[in-house]
């Protein structure tokens, strides 16, 4: 396509990609934005070097003014977007990219491969996260799929409000507090639980968190009180009926004097096994599978669709798709969230005319200009976003059965 576009001398045209989801997946009713921060890091170091070309050389994939194109490549466009953490419902335009066709087209696959992995993430654990209210979450599934998608994993939950993550890699890079237990596998080295205990608690203090569930549950309680003291940080449950666990070891904890002692519970956690536990008397979860796996919904279903072009007078024209099941409208977007007069958001208004509606949230900010990153900021700016962004939404937004989305997108 590039090659045959460079060919032609529509390369060079000025273009305007845009990323935006024609629905929301699994009949959720919001989306989370993130990936943004990703994505600007590796644009500042996309390039095409000498293996790669002669990768393509070799292998005869574009002819030589491709390569030569190629070998010069760097993005000197802009790109404009939500930013992380921010909602998004179906045809926002989350990610706005202008430039050359020939420099824009190349980031399809690059943008698409970490937005839809992260909105994904993102968008499941902020259901979590709700479902959750206050009781802090774990972000523990770099188990359960790629290990680098396990970084951003944990990244984009960190975002959407999850608490703390067992990946060290995503502490070290992203600043995230990180958090874990012992497996079973500690205790199961030791010659028995008692003597496990003793070790961890050697090693970490007693405001370690203990896994009570290899063997006996009750008798894992009453040894690690004995060992630890009524200063014991936590237990964790890891199997069984959780709810009822969780109440039987509460009521043995403070029979014991451990009334400061927290519970942890873990064992194939998702938003809805999370809100059947909002009774019992839990203190924090540990999410695993569902949140690496984007909760039975591993992608955003976000597309990158070219919506503008210039002519060979040198107009920017709309463009758009109207492929039967598929379409798409035409023109660069400017995107607004009205609010109600409860304060809640009401509308996602999206503009090709210009128009800028009074008290309305502007939703769109730059990102890249001329190809140098403007719209960089730390994790908890985008995770402090988060949590305004779904203040705002209305109390049906939260809901976890299938739906539509929580509020409607106009055009103007």
């Amino acid at each position: 396509m590039l090659q045959a576009a460079l060919r032609s001398g529509a390369a060079h045209r000025r273009a305007v990609f845009e990323v935006f989801a024609r629905h929301l997946p699994g009949g959720r009713r919001y989306g989370v934005v993130a990936g943004t921060g990703r994505v600007l890091d590796e644009l500042e170091r996309f390039r095409f070097g000498d293996e790669e070309i002669a990768f393509l050389r070799e292998h005869r994939v574009v002819d030589d003014d491709t390569l030569a194109f190629l070998s010069e490549y760097r993005f000197s466009g802009d790109i404009y977007g939500y930013r992380e953490g921010e909602a998004y419902f179906p045809a926002s335009p989350i990610l706005i990219v202008e430039g050359t066709f020939a420099e824009a087209v190349l980031l399809e696959t690059l943008i698409l491969s970490i937005m839809n992995h992260d909105c994904a993430i993102a968008s499941a654990a902020s259901r979590m996260t709700n479902a959750a209210g206050k009781r802090p979450i774990i972000e523990m599934g770099s188990r359960r799929t790629h290990e680098q998608a396990a970084v951003a994993t944990a990244r984009a939950a960190y975002i959407a409000g999850f608490a703390s993550t067992s990946n060290l890699m995503a502490g070290h890079l992203y600043g995230i507090p990180t958090a874990g237990t012992a497996a079973h596998a500690f205790t199961l080295l030791h010659d028995s639980e008692r003597a496990a205990f003793e070790a961890q608690i050697a090693s970490f203090g007693a405001e370690t968190t203990l896994l009570v569930d290899t063997y006996d549950v009750a008798e894992a309680v009453r040894t690690a009180v004995e060992l630890a003291g009524p200063r014991l940080g936590a237990v964790r449950i890891d199997s069984g009926d959780l709810a009822a666990a969780a109440q039987e070891v509460r009521e043995q904890l403070d029979s014991l004097g451990a009334f400061d002692t927290r519970i942890v519970v873990t064992s194939d956690l998702d938003e809805y096994a999370i809100a059947a536990l909002a009774a019992a008397p839990v203190d924090g979860y540990g999410v695993g599978t569902s949140v690496a796996t984007g909760s039975g919904v591993p992608t955003a279903a976000l597309v990158y669709k070219l919506v503008a072009r210039e002519t060979a007078t040198g107009k920017l024209e709309a463009v758009a798709k109207r492929s039967v099941g598929k379409p798409s409208r035409g023109g660069r977007k400017e995107a607004y969230r009205l609010i109600d007069r409860s304060g809640h958001a009401d509308t996602e208004l999206i503009t090709t005319s210009g128009l800028i509606p009074e008290d309305a949230i502007p939703l769109i900010r730059p990102l890249m200009i001329d190809g140098e990153v403007v719209g960089r900021e730390p994790l908890p700016a985008a995770r402090a976003r988060h949590a305004e962004a779904v203040s705002l939404l209305p109390l049906e937004a939260l809901h976890l059965g299938r739906g539509y989305a929580a509020i409607p997108t106009e055009f103007a």
